[in-house]
């Protein structure tokens, strides 16, 4: 039972960052085509929360992709890096089950 609720909980945060991200990028490009204002502070306040929970992932990918211009493919790798986590940990929950580590 307590590793059921470590797997909800670390399976929820990853769900969480993936939204995290989507929402940064889409942001992001929003700001940049200005149809949002960076200067309302609503949005402002959105976009800065959003920068300051993925920037660090992004700045990591960002690191190792070659330089595309005014692409940047880093949420898209992030978001892969995530979902192939979460495939991961549904597949360690499952041998864990399977061996009957736990029940």
């Amino acid at each position: 039972m307590l590793l059921d609720a470590v797997f909800f909980l670390l399976r929820a945060g990853l769900d969480l960052f993936w939204w995290a991200v989507l929402l940064a990028a889409i942001m992001q490009t929003l700001l940049s085509f200005n149809v949002l204002d960076g200067r309302n502070r609503i949005v402002w306040t959105i976009a800065d929360f959003l920068y300051r929970v993925t920037e660090p992932a992004l700045r990591r990918v960002r690191g190792f992709l070659p330089n595309l211009g005014g692409v940047d493919l880093s949420p898209l790798i992030v978001l892969l890096l995530i979902t192939a986590a979460n495939i991961a940990l549904t597949a360690i929950q499952g041998y864990l089950l399977r061996g009957g580590l736990y029940f």
